[in-house]
């Protein structure tokens, strides 16, 4: 039975860089409560999409040497890609270079203008690119701290909003709906802001081309947050949608949907969304990531090595939503092996494993352990609770209580010593352990749902069922055990720290190259500028030979790493370590002509002397192709 709608939203990305982690933190915790509201009976659509208009795309794309719908299209894709990557259930997928969203602008703009909120007037101002916004209190010469440029001077015809006439429209708003905004700190923030009063906002722009046309007046393009926010409703447009239940935002955009947001609607007499959450930063090495500071860690590579629950629980567990929280590799694998493998993963196996070697599969008749089971009720509506406020932190630790509460009863019973009896209270013993671990594991399943998806439907069908898990708030007694469970496999087998962070770093090295490759600059003209250039002195210092590969072999503890050792007509071959191992085998290089930088400084990698440097292309996957000769050339001959 539905509870109706629910509508929720990510922020709409911005395309001036690929998606990382960050990125994938909005949105998994969005698809964790959508996955949730599903669960209570809602009738949920998420949306998610990328913004692609405005300054920063504009001279990304150029920087690239490609268009901005070029540009656009290719981040846009990245983002897509992404959440198909991470198995994230998005309903729907706004781009603002949509016509239908173009439309939408313009029908807003139109309200707001024909209810006298918008007027046209010239200004003059510094402008902060990054977020592309005039800096009211900065003075000439102030620096960016986003660019560490000083602020650019703007004159520019444009319209205004007026914003300065909703001050005491919004104050009176928020009053009246006091979980508009969440968490209260941010809340209280957006009122501090308010309260000083707020100024007329500019939201067209003359300067720029790349951008939705005023139909009214098409020398002007539309500010990017005037565009991207309408976004949430073009995503929807027609189905009954509006207004969004929640918009969920990392909390350096919230004065956009807490203040000219709202504000917008109202001078346009459209609905407002009923709630916005912001939550904090995901750091990393204490510092915000960002893609100028060059911190980036991306989803890709964990997902390949950990899996996508492991990421999943990391963000979740590990972070009180709503604060700022911080990512390392360490980490994430400790609390694997802690909560995943060593907690629910063991528990799941061991239970299982007990009911197939003691009553050979089949499930004990009900007979429960009367503290536990109220116990686990307890917990079901505690955490059902929590995941209602969008505290996913203390809801898996009311989970992972339970799961050692459980154990701790395992131990107590000792089901291995009451199998070895014949006494019958023995036997009753023994049923009532099993089935009171089997029905809790249901429990527990249905409880992680929202946040471990894919293993909670794992032990699920081990559990011995056959359809998805069962929604609604699980309470014990309501449903029925399968008669038999099902077979039997490790969900989470447990990893070694050092490999499995190498192997992430790797992997997160070709993930950087790829998409680099991806958006590689266009050559510049051979003319146009000398710089970066070197003489043909400079070319005739590096000492290029013809090698013939002798030996290769995998260094260990390192993926993508070869030792080689290759003649390059010296008599003695060269040692030479090479990062090759992810797109070359060992035995397919013996034999091979290669080129190799014979005059570099020797130097150590993992304990291995490498004396000079293979020669290789990138390709767009990132990995290497290994430059060659069609003809028979002797190993030593020099390249010229």
């Amino acid at each position: 039975m539905s509870n109706g709608k629910y509508y929720l939203t990510t922020p709409i990305y911005y395309v001036n860089a690929a998606p990382h982690i960050g990125h994938a933190y909005t949105t998994i915790a969005a698809e964790a409560i959508a996955r949730f509201k599903r669960m209570q009976g809602f009738d949920v659509v998420l949306t998610t999409g990328t913004d692609e208009h405005g300054t920063k795309v504009e001279r990304a794309a150029r920087a690239q040497g490609k268009r901005p719908g070029e540009f656009a299209d290719i981040i846009s894709n990245e983002f897509r890609t992404e959440w198909q990557k991470l198995s994230l259930q998005i309903d729907r997928f706004q781009r603002t270079t949509a016509p239908n969203h173009a439309k939408l602008v313009n029908a807003l703009f139109n309200a707001c203008n024909e209810n006298g909120h918008i007027y046209k007037g010239t200004y003059t101002g510094l402008y902060a690119v990054v977020s592309e916004s005039f800096v009211n209190d900065a003075k000439p010469g102030d620096i960016d701290p986003e660019t560490g440029k000083p602020y650019e001077e703007v004159t520019e015809e444009n319209y205004f909003f007026k914003l300065s006439e909703f001050t005491e429209p919004l104050l009176k708003f928020y009053e009246a709906n006091p979980d508009f905004i969440q968490p209260e700190i941010r809340r209280n923030e957006v009122l501090a802001f308010v309260k000083q009063g707020l100024s007329d906002l500019s939201i067209t722009r003359t300067s720029i081309k790349w951008g939705i046309p005023v139909e009214a007046d098409p020398s002007h393009v539309f500010y990017v947050w005037f565009d991207a926010l309408t976004a949430y409703i073009s995503a929807v447009e027609g189905e009954g949608r509006w207004p969004a239940d929640l918009h969920l935002i990392g909390k350096e955009i919230l004065r956009f949907h807490a203040v000219y947001w709202p504000a917008f609607l109202m001078a346009a007499g459209w609905a407002l969304p009923k709630k916005i959450f912001a939550h904090g930063w995901l750091l990393f090495e204490n510092d915000k990531m960002s893609k100028s500071r060059g911190n980036i860690v991306r989803p890709s590579p964990i997902e390949q090595v950990m899996g996508v629950d492991a990421l999943r629980y990391f963000l979740l567990r590990e972070i009180v939503f709503g604060q700022d929280g911080s990512f390392s590799y360490d980490a994430l694998v400790g609390r694997y092996n802690s909560d995943l493998a060593n907690g629910l993963g063991n528990l799941a196996s061991r239970t299982l494993n007990m009911v197939q070697q003691y009553r050979g599969g089949a499930t004990p008749a009900r007979c429960d352990d009367v503290d536990f089971r109220v116990e686990a009720d307890e917990t079901a509506a505690a955490v059902w609770e929590a995941y209602d406020r969008f505290d996913f932190s203390r809801a898996l630790e009311r989970v992972w209580s339970l799961i050692g509460r459980l154990d701790k009863l395992i131990v107590e019973y000792a089901p291995w010593k009451l199998a070895k009896s014949d006494d019958p209270e023995s036997k009753e013993r023994l049923d009532r352990i099993l089935y009171s671990a089997l029905a809790g594991l249901h429990i527990i399943c249905r409880l992680i749902e929202p946040v471990l998806p894919h293993s909670a439907s794992l032990i699920w069908q081990q559990l011995g069922n056959a359809g998805p898990i069962s929604p609604g708030l699980p309470r014990w007694g309501t449903f029925d055990l399968p008669k038999h469970i099902g077979e039997i496999s490790a969900v989470f087998p447990r990893v070694d720290l050092k490999p499995a962070i190498q192997k992430m770093q790797d992997l997160e090295e070709l993930e950087k190259n790829r998409q680099a490759a991806l958006l590689g600059k266009k050559p510049e003209p051979a003319a146009a500028s000398a710089e970066g250039l070197i003489s043909i002195d400079d070319f005739a210092k590096v000492d290029l030979r013809v090698g013939e590969v002798k030996s290769a072999e995998v260094v260990k503890g390192a993926d993508k790493l070869l030792h080689l050792k290759v003649d390059i007509g010296e008599g003695e071959p060269r040692s030479i370590v090479a990062g090759i191992a992810l797109a070359y085998k060992p035995e397919q290089l013996i034999g091979r002509k290669v080129v190799i930088v014979a005059n570099l400084q020797p130097r150590k990698l993992r304990g291995l002397t490498s004396q000079g440097m293979i020669v290789a292309a990138a390709t767009d996957g990132g990995l290497p192709v290994l430059a060659g000769f069609h003809e028979e050339i002797p190993a030593g001959s020099r390249l010229k």
